[in-house]
């Protein structure tokens, strides 16, 4: 499919043929869902944790004698149904994160590519070199080309002028070719794509 290629200042300067096998894909709502469990639960920390009856400090005296008093037997004053006793089932230190066959990554990664391209919300620019990392000359180029909410995904490297430029620009994202990820692409309204990254992702994704 052809798509056109525009510069940050709003000019078309060219066109790009997209692969069909990748850009073109149907849009599986199923696989991205689970690439994005995948990765959130992978970046989840997992150090949640609470001090059960082994972990909390007292004593280990047995808190009265076993017979005789018309009490209820009770080996320790540890024990969860005494003030300051531990938790019972509590949340643990665990690693969250899943196995994703690399099959289900790459379909899902070519589905959400896709669905940009349904949706209209795919643009290509050629480069996004700037002179000079100065946020309010980008700023207006962002605004003019009405992108409030955009990832930008460039080639092996970002451009370090852009990436200066960038940072505090409120609903712009930037990314090189090997971070581009469903959820990421998912979470911004629309998707921008230096020449460099499209032949990148290709190579990926093939």
């Amino acid at each position: 499919m052809k798509c056109d290629i525009i510069s940050l200042d709003n000019a078309k300067v060219g066109d790009i043929d997209l692969e069909d096998a990748i850009f073109g894909v149907p849009v599986r709502s199923d696989l991205m869902a689970r690439v994005v469990a995948w990765q959130l639960a992978k970046r989840r920390a997992g150090t949640h944790m609470v001090k059960d009856r082994s972990l909390v400090r007292g004593t280990t005296k047995k808190a009265y004698r076993q017979k005789g008093t018309g009490r209820a037997r009770h080996g320790s004053m540890r024990a969860p149904q005494f003030r300051k006793g531990g938790t019972v089932f509590g949340p643990v230190l665990r690693d969250h994160a899943h196995d994703l066959p690399k099959k289900v990554r790459k379909a899902g990664l070519r589905s959400a590519l896709a669905s940009k391209v349904a949706e209209g919300k795919l643009v290509v620019v050629e480069s996004v070199r700037l002179e000079a990392p100065k946020t309010k000359d980008l700023a207006a180029k962002v605004k003019a080309l009405g992108w409030s909410s955009a990832l930008v995904i460039d080639g092996a490297e970002v451009d370090a002028n852009f990436r200066k430029a960038s940072a505090n620009i409120i609903g712009l994202d930037v990314l090189p070719t090997q971070g581009a990820n469903v959820y990421d692409i998912l979470r911004r309204d629309t998707l921008v794509l230096t020449r460099d990254a499209v032949d990148k992702l290709v190579e990926r994704l093939r």
